[in-house]
């Protein structure tokens, strides 16, 4: 399965507000599992320095993306589920 954060609005139109464009990428359950464990430790300390609010803002917001595409989280054996996509993803060396 590949999570993807899709535009809602059709291709075709023209929007002016930038902060109405949207961005797509595609990301793999295990992925989303990995992102959104890093985001949520990021997120939670309190000494995070942020060259601007925007970018706490933006990783709020992806926290936040992911956090709702992720029924793991729910899972009684979430842990077991981010160590085995951990597994998966890290490169044989690492």
């Amino acid at each position: 399965m590949v999570f993807c954060l899709k535009s809602d609005m059709p291709a075709w139109v023209a929007v002016n507000d930038p902060m109405e464009r949207k961005t797509s990428i595609d990301l793999t359950e295990d992925e989303v599992l990995v992102l959104f464990e890093w985001l949520h430790r990021i997120n939670e300390r309190p000494q995070i320095e942020f060259e601007d609010q925007a970018e706490q803002r933006a990783a709020w917001n992806l926290e936040a993306m992911l956090e709702s595409a992720n029924p793991a989280l729910f899972a009684g054996d979430y842990r077991e589920r981010l160590q085995a996509a951990r597994d998966r993803i890290r490169d044989a060396d690492g």
